[in-house]
């Protein structure tokens, strides 16, 4: 090899060096061959000149200062990738010769920047002078970089100008330059757009822009159609093949970077903290994937080619045997899809007019004074509110004329537009023309909403909900200075439609996007105009199901823009349908309707006569139109297939017109765009547009017609005609499980059979029914109104648990009706008594117990049985009186006797324990005098509380009394005493514990949420009180809701795919905290295990996915002094450095489980016969446990190397047939080092080691699984440090680079992304498919220890009976803990391994293999195939491993969520947030 190129070849390959976690798979090629002389059977052996062209933005930007040096972090970033694609080229080429980007800056000499027209004449120029290239016959690779992005390319009026063709004119004349100049060439042609934004965004705030002049008409839309237009136009330059006419040149589009999302990754969070981070900041090795990614584009056809996203760990793709080629669209077989008109194509002046069929078209005969007398022809003036749906962005649009789509056609607006009339163009606005011609307020032709023609269309494209309060703004000042208004006197109709574009982005910000921001949103808006315009019918119309248009977007035939439909809405339409993002979006969907239609019919907006508020739903359930063929009919929308077109504006204002004339109550909801409508017309009878009021809806939903009360129950005042306390319930998927489940952690609601309830008069219904001010009416008893178990009519018209469960069970029973006592036949088994204690409560409980045995309704044995219990309000009430006898001691074990009664005589049960209520708030009713509480009766009704003095001792008392019932009520609950059985669990709902009392706008509370004594609530809060705990009941644990807002718009939520179960302690994956020590010692650390018998295999498995732990006969263990258990049994300072090896919990044997839970000892339960493991604490007993104290990750090679030599050398093993289990834990010494040599104990040299040691076990030894233990987050020892003082050596010595930082400090900050690095580069490369050659052999990383938590006692102190006497290492205890966490790592797939925090004692924690699952896991038998042996002589590694990574790390999150929600929180941003974290039981460790 020449000198020159010996050298330009090694400088190459270090640039692979940051690429070694890739592990470069390739074979190369043996023999050698011709080069080739099409470029469409191109080797990248045959390249022999590389250069790269065209850095700057194409049209150079005046505003800006110092631009190269603004976009020297682009240039960085992208020559270092260049670097990587030569040094990948220069796998297959040594000799290839590699011309970097030049420099293009002319800042020295104050001129611009030279254009990629002369950068291309510079790299020509030189590749012709240059003697070790051959340009006539040698094949090159030329690298073009360009950016479709000006600073103003948002700008319409900009584009429109001067922007898109002289870019792309640009552009060609460089491509048509290289076509004409150099022979034999592939050229990259790669859109560095997105790149380059982000660059920007991330420069030097001192270096931006200045404000383009056209900032006003900036908008999300406008940008991201004008950079796709200008990307389809350059693809159809190239599919023209006007680079194709020679057999030895083309030009391919790369995509690798048009999606890339820097902002994410230079955003990087550290702690919580989000640390500003530049593109210099990103690490070589990142930098260094660009250049993967652009290669691995080479190796995919034209139409397969996917975008690189920072977030993926890519590996380089090879040639393959069949396509060795570099892709072009020849070689690729690409033809364009053809474009089929759409069917308006035809006749693009084709009519969308209606014709009216109504012949009474006069207004009244007097203007009204109500709305609810409103005709059409009555109203004035129109205007609408929304975003670019009621715009018209695109409805007049010609088929694919994408850039149309930023013209507003406001003139077409579906519900406001006024273009020409009737018969040519339907729209609302020309609607009522028919009926008023002098109508005011359409918007004609087009415009922004700034504009003349825009009117009182003040819609503004890509508005989101918050943005509509400033849209009601501008409507009502443009009404009030419009002099052909009179804003008094003149009826007006409104629509409001909004929502889509919330949609389109909740997924990038779901909290700001929720449902009760949403609402809120609209709440703002309709607030303005409900307080500032008279004479208004507001249409509030419903979001549209915006979920269908993924039929569009996925349907091949039609003829959409998918990248640009992604662009626009991307929570939409980048999720697979069955994806949990998808189901929340369609979710989100129904909740955004029902926040939309409970807001409009709380009657907050009918308090007067001159105005109403109407929910048209008619788009609610909209489908994309169809054809005849039944495929989706793209004529209805614009040319983007994401905005409507004008025959779809057409069909939603006769849809709209059509609502407005539907009684509120049967209003279509399911509007069909594809039929044929015909306008309704008001009629004699019934001429007015429908409200609320005139179509006699009340109190949000119509009276359930089809399902009459019980027999036994009256109507109560509450259900009279305008006492409706009903709700929606939106689940579509209400079905029971396929078989009635054995598990209470498996209930579906529609599984349960009988429901009951245990409490005071809360329960028993008192006054829920009353009429105001009927105080002797408190004395009854409304059971069937009682929100946990009244049963009385339906949903439709009372809502109660109950009513919700009979939506999905009919045949549910135990439920209350009508009036009376707990003693008579219609309350069943609510079997609450009003002024009932917790004393009284286990009485309550026998009684309950006989009624269900004795109940011939009542299976007892088989049927699914939800039971709710709240008590506590009459020991609080009096608790001052006798604290002794109501201490929350006494009021816990009351509790506790109900709830073992029913665990001991009431199978198959789910109890809902519901916190007991905080009062303190309802001292507000008796403390307003205007408020007209019988103040008179609050001895009686709570003597502690309510007639005590502010600040006085009882109130104390009250308070704090609270608290304790509300925490001991919870550590009875996560004691776990009742998740003892399969059939039965206690859950605790907690929403009583911090309570809302609703307001009036006046600021005084709002009574009528009370029942007449001011103290028990009424049935509208009943109602809320019902919604709330059904919602708590399908919520995780760890995401209860603690708090209750009477007033707040609450909408019943449905089990999901993928949370379809009632939530309990299990299934929510909660763990519970540890608890109080009992006064009976634990005598050891044993655990029980009772398996099924299971068979061995039928012969010696030959592959390792196949292996049973029956199979395995020989264990080992590799490690520091956690392995060899230094400390474990430690009980003086003699004893502090004793490794107590047969203790350990990876490989220690002494004993047998039941006395010590380690790893061997379970295993010894599957085969006795198992060899390996250590006992005692001698030397000569250690056999195969080679950990050494003190260890560090470069001893794991020597450790491997003697243990293969004592394996080989053992006779009580056959090294050949046995299988082998070794488990490998290391990494807790280097990272207590780091801080003091970064170099020696480097990320990467910790991986390196480990991944040497794993080398030597899979090179030497026959049938092996080998289990590599994460290094666990060392963190949280500090709190043992901090708030221990009986530590025997100091923490600094043992740990200091951890333990010496000062908190939050940048030294702790550094060591704790140093610690998630050597979770995840270890994790990396071990799924990363290097040790999967072999068909015996596999390594399988289990990380339980990964967001582990300190376990704490019951006063939150660090619990030390888990730490030896340093406070460092683990006792016994804490190696059980260990095993058990390991063991049932094992057993579960990769996909879903969690980590385990549960400290709790209980000696049947361990899992067992099943029937279905007899295996222990690995990534293959886990479904993972792409860890398949690969075929090949060279690297083991050139198996993709993202999948098996991307799945790993969504098992540990999975596991893991709720440490990181309740347990495992980091120091935040505010010191607030910081002290209320240190409050809390559980700390990271």
């Amino acid at each position: 090899m020449h000198p020159l190129m010996e050298s330009n070849y090694l400088k190459e390959q270090k640039k692979l060096e940051p690429l070694r976690w890739s592990q470069f798979p390739c074979e190369l090629e043996e023999l050698p061959h011709s080069p080739s002389f099409s470029v469409h059977t191109l080797r990248p052996s045959d390249i022999k000149a590389m250069a790269d062209i065209g850095i700057l933005t194409i049209v150079p930007d005046s505003r800006l200062d110092h631009e190269d040096s603004l976009l020297s972090s682009e240039r960085i970033l992208l020559r270092e990738s260049m670097e990587t694609l030569a040094a990948l080229v220069s796998r297959f080429n040594p000799s290839v010769l590699h011309q970097p980007l030049p420099n293009t800056s002319g800042a020295a000499s104050g001129t611009n920047a030279i254009s990629v027209l002369d950068q291309a004449k510079e790299v020509v120029k030189f590749m012709k002078e240059n003697r070790r290239i051959d340009f006539q016959n040698d094949w090159k690779l030329i690298t073009v970089f360009f950016s479709a992005e000006n600073l103003c390319s948002s700008c319409v009026s900009f584009h429109k100008e001067n922007h898109s063709l002289d870019s792309l004119e640009r552009l060609k004349r460089v491509l048509d330059f290289l076509y004409k100049d150099v022979p034999k060439a592939f050229v990259n042609l790669v859109d560095s757009t997105e790149l380059r934004l982000c660059c920007l965004s991330h420069s030097d705030q001192n270096k931006v822009r200045q404000p383009c002049n056209c900032a006003d008409e900036d908008s999300k839309l406008d940008d991201v159609i004008l950079r796709w237009s200008y990307q389809n136009d350059l693809k159809k330059l190239l599919k023209s093949g006007r680079y194709d006419l020679r057999d030895d040149f083309t030009i391919v589009l790369q995509p690798f970077l048009q999606e890339i999302n820097l902002s994410h990754r230079m955003d990087r969070k550290v702690d919580g903290n989000s640390i500003s981070n530049t593109p210099m900041e990103i690490t070589e090795e990142e930098r260094s994937a660009l250049g993967v990614g652009l290669w691995n584009n080479m190796m995919e056809p034209v139409g397969q080619k996917e975008p690189y996203h920072y977030s993926e760990m890519i590996q380089a793709q090879c040639p393959s045997g069949e396509y060795p080629y570099l892709f072009t669209y020849r070689n690729s077989n690409y033809s364009s899809p053809p474009q089929t008109p759409q069917p308006d194509a035809l006749s693009q002046e084709r009519s969308y007019g209606t014709s009216i069929p109504c012949f009474d078209k006069n207004p009244s005969n007097t203007v009204p004074v109500s709305v609810h007398a409103l005709r059409p022809a009555d109203i004035k003036v129109i205007g609408a509110l929304g975003d670019s749906l009621t715009a018209g962005n695109g409805a007049g649009s010609k088929p694919n004329d994408v850039l149309d789509v930023l013209t507003q056609y406001r003139g077409l607006s579906w519900s406001v537009g006024g273009d020409q009339n009737i018969s040519t163009v339907t729209t609302l606005a020309n609607i009522l023309r028919e009926f008023n011609p002098s109508l005011r307020g359409y918007s004609i032709g087009t415009g922004k909403e700034n504009s003349y023609n825009a009117f009182l269309n003040q819609a503004v494209a890509g508005a989101r909900s918050e943005d509509v309060p400033a849209q009601a703004r501008r409507l009502v000042d443009r009404m009030k200075n419009d002099t052909g208004i009179n804003f008094q006197e003149d009826w007006k109709l409104i629509t409001l439609f909004i929502g889509g574009n919330d949609l389109c982005q909740f997924c990038n910000n779901p909290v700001h996007f929720s449902p009760e921001n949403f609402t809120n949103n609209i709440k703002i808006a309709l607030d303005i105009l409900h307080q500032e315009v008279p004479r208004a019918f507001v249409n509030l119309v419903t979001v549209l199901n915006i979920v269908t248009l993924r039929d569009l977007y996925k349907e091949n035939n039609a003829t959409c823009p998918r990248l640009l439909m992604r662009s626009l809405c991307p929570c939409v339409l980048k999720h697979a349908d069955n994806s949990t993002e998808a189901e929340m979006l369609e979710s989100l969907n129904r909740r955004y309707q029902e926040g939309s239609r409970r807001l409009a019919e709380s009657g907050r907006y009918d308090t007067r006569d001159g105005f109403t508020v109407v929910v048209q739903p008619f788009l609610e359930k909209v489908t994309v139109p169809k054809t005849e063929e039944g495929l989706p009919d793209s004529s209805y929308f614009a040319p983007d297939c994401f905005h409507f077109h004008q025959k779809a504006h057409s069909q939603v204002a006769r849809g709209l017109w059509n609502s407005m004339l539907e009684p509120v109550g049967n209003k279509t909801d399911a509007h069909f765009l594809e039929m044929v409508l015909t306008l309704k017309c008001p009629s004699q009878a019934e001429p007015f547009l429908w409200t609320y009021r005139n179509s006699n809806y009340l109190n949000q939903t119509t009276p359930d017609v089809t399902t009459p009360p019980p027999s036994s129950a009256t109507l109560t005042p509450a259900q009279q005609p305008g006492q409706n306390h009903g709700s929606q319930l939106l689940c579509e998927d209400r079905a029971p499980s396929s078989s009635s489940p054995t598990s209470v952690h498996a209930l579906k609601p529609a599984d349960v059979r009988v429901i009951a309830a245990l409490g005071d008069s809360l329960t028993a219904g008192n006054g829920i029914g009353a009429e105001p001010n009927n105080i002797l009416d408190m004395n009854t008893e409304y059971r069937g109104l009682a929100w946990s178990i009244g049963g009385d009519a339906s949903l439709k018209n009372v809502t109660t648990l109950p009513n919700i469960l009979r939506e999905f069970n009919p045949n549910l029973t135990g439920y209350s009706t009508g009036t009376g006592a707990a003693t008579e036949p219609n309350a069943f088994l609510n079997q609450a008594v009003p002024g009932a204690a917790a004393e009284k409560l286990p009485d309550q409980a026998r009684a309950l117990v006989r009624l269900m045995k004795s109940d011939p309704r009542i299976d007892i044995n088989s049927d699914w049985k939800v039971i709710t219990v709240l008590i506590g309000t009459n020991d609080l009430c009096n608790y001052c009186k006798d604290p002794n006898h109501h201490s929350a001691v006494n009021f816990t074990s009351h509790i506790q006797e109900a709830l073992d009664i029913l665990r001991a005589e009431v199978p198959r049960a789910l109890v809902n324990l519901v916190e007991v209520m905080d009062l303190l708030p309802l001292r507000q009713m008796f403390l307003d005098n205007q408020l007209q509480c019988p103040t008179h009766l609050t001895g009686d009704l709570c003597g502690c509380l309510l007639p005590v003095m502010e600040g006085s001792q009882e109130l104390v008392m009250v308070t704090e009394a609270t608290t304790a019932y509300q925490n001991s009520t919870r550590k009875l609950v996560e004691s776990g005493r009742y998740d003892t059985q399969e059939n039965f669990t206690v859950v605790l709902q907690p929403f009583f514990r911090n309570i809302k009392i609703p307001l009036r706008q006046d600021g005084r509370a709002d009574i009528s949420f009370l029942a007449p004594d001011c103290f028990h609530l009424s049935q509208k809060s009943q109602s809320q009180l019902s919604r709330t705990l059904w919602n708590t009941m399908l919520q995780p644990i760890e995401e209860k809701t603690d708090f209750f807002d009477l007033q707040a718009n609450i909408t019943l939520t449905c089990p999901t795919v993928r949370k379809p179960f009632l939530g309990t302690y299990k299934n929510s994956n909660y763990l519970y905290p540890t608890v109080e020590p009992t006064n009976k010692p634990i005598q050891n650390w044993g655990s029980d295990l009772s398996c099924p018998e299971q068979a061995p295999s039928v012969s010696v498995p030959t592959s390792v996915h196949k292996l049973r732990p029956r199979d395995i006969k020989v264990i080992a263990a590799l490690g520091d002094s956690l392995t060899a258990a230094v400390g474990a049994n430690t009980t003086n300072l003699n004893d502090l450095h004793t490794a107590w090896r047969g203790l350990s919990w990876s490989i220690g044997g002494d004993g047998t489980l039941e006395a010590h839970t380690t790893l061997p000892n379970i295993l010894k339960k599957f085969n006795p016969e198992l060899f390996g493991f250590s006992t005692g604490t001698e030397t000569e007993t250690a056999r195969f446990n080679l950990a050494v104290s003190g260890a560090k990750a470069n001893n794991m090679s020597a450790q491997a190397r003697e243990l293969v030599k004592l394996m080989r050398d053992s006779l009580k093993i056959n090294f050949k047939e046995d299988w082998k289990l070794i488990t490998l834990f290391i990494g807790v010494n280097d990272l207590c080092h780091y801080c003091l040599d970064r170099e020696t104990y480097s990320v990467g040299n910790y991986v390196k080691h480990l991944q040497d040691a794993l080398d030597i076990l899979y090179q030497e030894l026959p049938r092996a699984f080998v289990n590599v233990v994460e290094v666990m987050e060392i963190a949280g020892l500090r709190q043992i440090e901090r708030e221990t003082a009986g530590c025997i050596v100091p923490g600094t010595s043992v740990c200091p680079c951890f333990l010496n930082p000062q908190e939050n400090s940048p030294e702790l900050q550094e060591m704790n992304i140093i610690n998630k690095d050597f979770q995840i580069k270890s994790m990396l490369m071990a799924n990363s498919g290097r040790y999967a050659q072999r068909e015996d052999f596999t390594v399988v990383v289990q990380p339980f220890l990964r967001n582990t938590i300190l376990p704490r006692d019951s006063n939150g102190n660090p619990d030390l009976s888990f730490f030896s006497m340093d406070c460092f290492h683990f006792t016994e205890r804490g190696h059980a803990e260990m095993a058990i966490a390991l063991w049932n790592n094992m057993l579960e797939p990769v996909s879903q391994k969690q980590s385990y925090n549960n400290f709790t004692q209980n000696r049947a924690k361990l899992k067992c293999p099943t029937s279905e699952n007899p295996f222990i896991f690995t990534s293959r038998n886990s479904g993972f195939q792409n860890t398949a042996p690969v075929t090949g002589e060279g690297d083991p590694s050139s198996v993709p491993y993202w999948a098996v990574i991307l799945a790993a790390g969504a098992g540990v999150l999975a596991g893991s969520v709720l440490v990181g929600v309740l347990m495992s929180r980091r120091p935040k941003k505010h010191q607030q947030e910081r002290e209320t974290d240190r409050e809390l039981k559980s700390t990271a460790l």
